[in-house]
């Protein structure tokens, strides 16, 4: 056998402990933002503020999905209580729909009893991000910079940072029924997906298309 180099020894030393160092980083990273996102699921901010803001969900015929109806309930829950004077409600048009998700839920929001002049439908986005671009838009032409954000609990942080990004002073009143919310098994799926999706924001700056469906892409 041929004998080490000097540097051999302590140069593979070196390799070994930077890549367990990158591993430890990651995990923390991973651990970090899933921690976080099961802990603001669990918040429930209530302004008060000059909007409240309904994610879009997948809406059937003009009716919405028991996910976004979920949704509405309880942004109509929060302007009873008083937390804004106004439901802004979000989400474009998907392929071969006739409805958007915002007119689909303001149309909800009215035939519930919430008045007409108190229902805002910004219908543009297809994303998270395209939504909240929309609806940061709207505000700003109508001079309100806060909100309050209604989705389901494991999409909440990453909705309120996209919200904050665009210039609305945002925090978040999640749901805490419908179909995302049912199952322990269902909420670490989500959970595990949510913290992905946020990873990938944070370091893009944009939505993630592969982890689209429900809303909460």
């Amino acid at each position: 056998m041929g004998e080490r180099g000097p540097d051999g020894p302590s140069i593979g030393r070196f390799v070994r402990r930077f890549a367990l160092g990158v591993v430890l980083i990651v995990l923390l990273v991973v651990g970090g933002t899933g921690f976080r996102v099961w802990q603001v699921a669990r918040q429930d901010d209530r302004g008060p503020a000059d909007m409240v803001v309904v994610l879009g969900a997948a809406q059937y015929a003009g009716k919405p999905s028991p996910l976004l109806e979920a949704r509405l309930q309880h942004a109509k829950d929060l302007l009873d209580a008083g937390v804004a004077e106004r439901i802004v409600t979000s989400g474009g048009r998907g392929n071969g729909d006739t409805y958007t998700e915002a007119d689909v839920g303001a149309g909800w929001l009215i035939e519930n009893g919430v008045p007409q002049n108190q229902v805002v439908a910004v219908g543009e986005g297809r994303d998270t991000l395209g939504t909240l671009r929309a609806v940061s838009a709207e505000a700003e032409g109508r001079g309100w910079n806060s909100a309050v954000i209604v989705s389901d609990p494991w999409h909440t942080l990453r909705a309120r940072t996209m919200a904050n990004d665009l210039g609305i002073d945002a925090e978040a009143s999640p749901t805490h029924s419908g179909p995302v919310v049912q199952t322990r098994e269902t909420q670490v799926w989500y959970i595990i997906r949510e913290t992905g999706a946020l990873l990938y924001y944070r370091l893009s700056k944009e939505p993630v298309e592969n982890f689209a469906d429900s809303g909460l892409s």
